[in-house]
């Protein structure tokens, strides 16, 4: 499920999430009468008068047929007042969702091949989730590091194109506690379908707790890794010898690794590991080219992470 279990959804659409979600189902509820309508009235009309019209004997004649000036302006006139009507309407949902609010909860988003990172003015990173009060305005101020992504959240009908080498927003407000998924909708490689985030609205306090809490607390270096692996590594790399967009982890301490640039075989050990993943095209690896290069993760995780990590591969032999 996409949306919360005690939450019930339309029967085309998930469950609305913001007022925003209401105003775009309403609007989208309108046009599929209004075509509904307008496919009975036009196909309707089409098959009643071929059937009664239908020519009888070869000597039938087409009578002569003189203008209707008020049928010819009435089928003119009533389709223009439906389209300006969609259009007033979906310009006042389209204002709604993208006035930002000025006193909103800033988060930043960072989208990557292919993980989504939240940072937030405490200074607390997340991955894979990202944690929101209820009925508070948030604004996402969002940039990628690589490629073209769209962070999208279907409760919420609002998605925004996340850019490399600027800065877009998306704001919303939910009004449900509850867990919702996070999609990426632009297509950014092999593991596009995979690029998915947990959007988590909790009550203020929850919040203010999860914020101020170690989400380690109590977690071996191993239970850490795999915590970390599973937001951050899982896309590329496997927990067996199995090679993916990068190599398989099993095995991977103490193996020997011969470079394209043609430096000296390397052993991997801690130092290895760690510069592969602060600087990872240091040191490209035979059959793994520029295409398929790790992105570095620098500044996104601590060295007790970091650590976490060099402890699970070192784990799996």
């Amino acid at each position: 499920m996409f949306w919360p279990s005690s939450a019930q959804a339309s029967t085309f659409m998930p469950v609305q999430a913001s007022k925003i979600a209401m105003h775009v189902d309403s609007l989208y509820e309108f046009l599929l009468w209004a075509s509904l309508i307008s496919c009975v009235l036009v196909i309707g009309g089409f098959i009643l008068f071929s059937i009664k019209y239908k020519r009888k004997s070869e000597s039938d004649r087409t009578p002569y047929i003189s203008h209707n000036n008020l049928l010819e302006f009435l089928w003119s006139f009533i389709p223009f007042v439906v389209f300006m009507v969609v259009f007033a309407w979906g310009f006042f949902v389209y204002r709604e969702m993208r006035t930002m609010p000025q006193d909103g909860l800033e988060i930043l988003v960072e989208g990557q091949k292919w993980n989504w990172t939240f940072y937030y003015k405490s200074g607390k990173i997340s991955a894979g989730e990202l944690w929101v009060p209820e009925n508070t305005p948030i604004k996402l101020v969002m940039t990628s590091k690589d490629v073209i992504h769209s962070f999208y959240l279907p409760a919420f009908r609002n998605k925004q194109d996340v850019v490399p080498g600027r800065y877009t927003a998306l704001t919303f407000n939910a009004e449900k506690k509850g867990d919702y998924q996070v999609f990426c909708t632009e297509y950014c490689g092999d593991q596009h379908s995979a690029m998915l985030a947990k959007l988590h609205v909790v009550t203020r306090e929850e919040f203010d707790r999860w914020l101020a809490n170690d989400p380690y607390k109590g977690l071996s270096l191993t239970e850490i890794g795999q915590k970390v692996y599973g937001s951050r590594c899982a896309m590329c790399h496997s927990q067996s010898d199995v090679k993916m967009v990068g190599p398989g982890w099993k095995g991977l301490y103490g193996s020997s690794r011969t470079f394209v640039s043609g430096d000296p075989v390397a052993k991997v050990d801690e130092n290895y590991i760690r510069e592969s993943i602060l600087n990872p095209n240091a040191k490209v690896v035979v059959g793994f080219g520029p295409a398929s290069a790790m992105p570095t993760f620098a500044g996104q995780l601590s060295e007790q992470e970091i650590m976490a990590i060099i402890e699970l591969i070192k784990g799996l032999k």
